[in-house]
């Protein structure tokens, strides 16, 4: 079995979790590439495919490279966001790439928190309809911990053996 993981980070968030996927594929070829280094996706079995949450959906650059891809490829989506886990903004997000993948194998989903840019929260916090979540997002700063990524490293297994069953 081949596996690429791939990811668009753009604080780093989303990096450190890829790495941690990375980390937990044992007994495969892996390889792990950002999102602008990937030049094909044939010869790979299963994708880890990670971004950050913008605005609760996937980022253009990222959006444009799911539905670019051809079709019964087996992937795992994971994120990084400033909402708690399970939250809907996050989960949104996650709606959005399995449609887009629509033409895919969706084996999974993984999210965890990452710290957001102050100067997005501090905007966000000048706005009313905005303050609650931004608020939220503080909470994040530490993120994605220790904690976090063991996780990663269990989705990325748990994935693995389900795309071989598959």
């Amino acid at each position: 079995m081949k596996v690429l993981v791939t990811y668009y980070s753009e604080t780093g968030n989303t990096e450190k979790l890829a790495q941690g996927i990375y980390d937990g594929i044992k007994e495969a070829k892996k390889e792990l590439i950002k999102l602008d280094e990937v030049a094909g996706v044939d010869e790979y079995d299963v994708l880890f495919i990670g971004f950050p949450v913008k605005s609760h959906g996937v980022p253009g650059k990222m959006a444009n490279f799911i539905k670019g891809l051809p079709k019964g490829i087996k992937i795992a989506f994971f994120s990084t966001h400033g909402s708690l886990r399970g939250g809907t903004l996050a989960i949104t997000a996650f709606y959005e790439a399995v449609t887009l993948a629509a033409h895919l194998t969706v084996l999974g989903t993984f999210g965890c928190r990452g710290k957001v840019k102050p100067e997005i929260i501090e905007g966000l916090m000048q706005k009313a309809e905005h303050k609650a979540w931004a608020l939220e997002a503080q909470s994040a700063s530490d993120h994605p911990d220790s904690a976090d990524i063991k996780d990663a490293r269990e989705f990325a297994a748990q994935m693995i053996t389900k795309g071989r069953t598959l």
